[in-house]
């Protein structure tokens, strides 16, 4: 699997620091999100003015959510994710499987997940990150963040956050969720509010492919 990483200037505007993105390396969590979720749809309801998706992480195991407005899937070259239509907001999307995550000493999938990322930002950086905090902003999903400060980074702030949001889908499998190019903190809230408030896990016969 591939994972798209995005840093987030802590001052609300996005940006993508296009050295340090192709540095990251790729992580392979037993197969690609795309292969995972054959079937993944996202479909525009014009009446609600949202795009709703869904997908599986394995045989009997089904996500979906919503998203304001409408956006593409976007699966060309390594990277899984979507694409708004009306503006340049991206959401990354990946999936880990606890295989991968188990040599690390957390006591949760989701902790050893936001672990796992912080190892890896951490050594493609070359410095450990000055803050970083994990909070629950709804039932069923984590919110991983960590900053970096810098006098050499290009944006106005000096700093960048990173921010994932990691649904534990079960016990074999996470997904992690990653907001970028979103312009301002109220785009940034109108995306995730409603991502994370729809978000859905179901799994056996309810799900269903």
């Amino acid at each position: 699997m591939a994972i798209m990483r995005r840093f987030v200037d802590v001052t609300g505007q996005a940006v993508v620091l296009t050295a340090l993105v192709a540095a990251l390396p790729v992580q392979a969590a037993n197969g690609s999100l795309a292969a995972a979720t054959g079937d993944m749809q996202a479909q525009y309801d014009p009446a609600a003015r949202e795009t709703r998706v869904s997908g599986h992480a394995a045989r009997g195991l089904c996500f979906s959510f919503r998203l304001p407005q409408k956006w593409h899937l976007k699966t060309d070259g390594p990277e899984t994710g979507l694409e708004s239509v009306s503006s340049e907001a991206q959401l990354g999307m990946s999936l880990r499987s606890a295989e991968a995550l188990r040599h690390l000493p957390q006591r949760d999938l989701a902790s050893r997940d936001a672990a796992f990322l912080q190892k890896d930002y951490e050594e493609v950086l070359g410095r450990p990150a000055q803050s970083a905090s994990l909070s629950s902003p709804v039932a069923g999903t984590v919110r991983w963040s960590a900053t970096w400060i810098d006098a050499n980074l290009p944006m106005p702030s000096r700093a960048i956050t990173v921010e994932t949001f990691i649904v534990p889908l079960s016990a074999e499998w996470v997904l992690e969720l990653t907001p970028a190019r979103v312009e301002t903190p109220a785009a940034y809230e109108a995306i995730v509010q409603p991502l994370l408030a729809g978000l859905t896990v179901q799994s056996g016969a309810a799900c269903q492919g």
